[in-house]
């Protein structure tokens, strides 16, 4: 009986350490990731690309590491985040439409 107590929290660690294991990989190869896309940016803008293939590449880099940052560095990826999350993507889709909005007003 108290061997099968004891195994029950040594399984639990083994879990858990497997788990924070494999969270700790994502999060390196994650910021390698947005690393290499940092140096392509740079790479693009230094060695004069057209500017017409810049300026969405370089928006395209940015959102993914925004994404990158938002799901493993501060672990929206969770679960007990949904509420923040929320928040943030109501935030961004105001700060959108108000782009849009004076964008709009603006050019017409």
């Amino acid at each position: 009986m108290a061997n099968s107590s004891h195994s029950k929290p040594t399984r639990q660690m083994e879990y858990e350490k497997k788990q924070h294991k494999e969270e700790m990989k994502q999060q390196v190869i994650t910021f390698v990731l947005m690393i290499l896309f940092t140096f392509v940016a740079f790479g693009m803008v230094i060695m004069e690309v057209n500017s017409y293939f810049v300026i969405p590449t370089l928006i395209i880099l940015a959102i993914v590491q925004v994404a990158f940052q938002l799901y493993y560095f501060m672990h929206m990826k969770n679960k007990g985040h949904n509420m923040p999350a929320l928040m943030m993507y109501g935030g961004a889709a105001v700060a959108g439409l108000t782009i849009i909005t004076f964008s709009s007003i603006i050019w017409w």
